[in-house]
């Protein structure tokens, strides 16, 4: 389908991609899935020795110029590899949001340049233990002292805690201000005082090094603030894009990489005298996932387009996360179901596929927070409230999170 919605150039990218991950050792994904590997740090070298990172950025920042599709092209053929590659595929993609677009020349030398070309690896430091999918009301501190902030507080569900060579960390610089513009964003090398304090164990997705980070009288030097101060909440509505973009395409990966495995099963798994696919029973199970998983791509490509259009595409690009991590959790269900008992054991990897998918609907926001920021935006797009009339209670959506603002 791809070879008919993006261009020579990001299908000549998108191939490439698909080389690289068939000349993956399934031993890699074995061993990550055992937690015999912490972190995939020669995958993502290898995928940054080939120029395969952060594709969407300038050619002068290390990139390929390439458009939203090209690399949405590109998660769906790493996504067959599992969530936890996806993951690490994705980071630089995420991260590089921040830099390419807020970064300074200096930061963009030091920490851009060398994550593309997977000599850094690189984390987001977003989840605090107290507050889930509320992010702006984070708790680690940066407190402004002499020429740099001093950094207190914890973050958790980091993927690359154990792994990851700096990070990306949101911090409370104005307690005092209205909650989304109250925070700053740091760039924060491991080697400067960076605590892991707990590894997690998981039920999917493992071999990324998931795990909480602590931050106690960490300085940081002042040219490593990223954009503005106070600016943390505007960097993180931008970084979300990529965040729920990247999300969508493994999803996709994934359940196509399932529904592929159930179809050639099916097609040569006998009983009752023929192929299980002549009963309608698993035959239209099929025909409907490759029904929704369609839909999804195209929706995804959709939300594509809308992102690199530059204009708000919060909605479309919320509505592509949900739709197309629901459908992966669907397609790999029904993929387990025709396959019957051999799919539910490690013969076949429908059910490392199913824990994967799993996560996938929580993270970079749950879909019910996907709703949340849905609803909101089509109600604001039909009854058309203009901006005066929420001075006094005015609804902010601000990187999935809904609160009502008192000025």
């Amino acid at each position: 389908m791809w070879e008919v919605l993006i261009d020579s150039e990001a299908l000549a990218y998108r191939d490439a991609v698909r080389e690289f991950v068939r000349r993956v050792p399934v031993e890699l994904i074995r061993d990550m899935d055992a937690d015999r590997v912490k972190f995939p740090r020669d995958f993502v070298r290898g995928l940054g020795e080939a120029n395969l990172l952060g594709p969407r950025f300038p050619k002068s920042e290390g990139g390929r110029g390439l458009p939203w599709a090209a690399e949405m092209a590109a998660l769906e053929e790493v996504g067959v590899l599992g969530s936890a590659l996806g993951c690490a595929f994705a980071m630089p993609s995420i991260v590089g949001e921040a830099l390419s677009r807020f970064g300074t020349p200096s930061q963009k030398e030091r920490y851009l340049r060398p994550m593309l070309r997977g000599e850094k690896t690189a984390a987001e430091a977003l989840t605090e233990p107290r507050g889930g999918s509320d992010f702006f009301g984070a708790t680690t501190t940066a407190r402004r002292d002499g020429d740099g902030f001093v950094l207190d507080g914890a973050k958790r569900f980091v993927v690359g805690a154990e792994g990851a060579d700096f990070f990306l960390v949101y911090a409370k610089t104005d307690p005092s201000a209205p909650r989304h513009r109250s925070l700053g964003l740091f760039l924060v090398d491991r080697d400067a005082g960076v605590r892991v304090e707990h590894l997690f164990g998981l039920l999917g997705t493992r071999g990324g090094g998931t795990g909480r980070i602590a931050f106690k009288g960490l300085r940081v030097p002042a040219e490593n603030l990223v954009g503005e101060l106070h600016q943390g909440g505007e960097i993180f509505n931008r970084m979300m894009v990529p965040e729920r973009l990247t999300s969508a395409g493994g999803a996709i990966g994934a359940a196509r990489a399932a529904l592929e495995i159930a179809t050639r099963y099916t097609s040569k798994r006998r009983a009752f005298g023929k192929t299980i696919r002549e009963f309608q029973a698993v035959s239209f199970r099929i025909a409907d996932a490759v029904a929704r998983l369609d839909a999804a791509r195209a929706l995804a490509h959709a939300a594509c387009r809308m992102a690199d259009s530059d204009r708000d595409a919060r909605r479309i690009v919320s509505e592509a996360k949900k739709v197309c991590t629901t459908t992966a959790w669907d397609v790999v269900n029904s993929a387990m179901q025709v396959m019957g008992g051999i799919g539910y054991t490690n013969v076949y990897p429908i059910e490392r596929l199913l824990r994967d998918a799993r996560l996938m609907t929580i993270w970079t926001g749950t879909n019910e927070v996907m709703d949340l920021l849905i609803q909101h935006e089509f109600y604001q797009e039909i009854l058309g409230r203009a901006p005066e009339a929420r001075d006094v209670e005015r609804d902010v959506v601000e990187g999935g999170e809904a609160e009502k603002v008192y000025e």
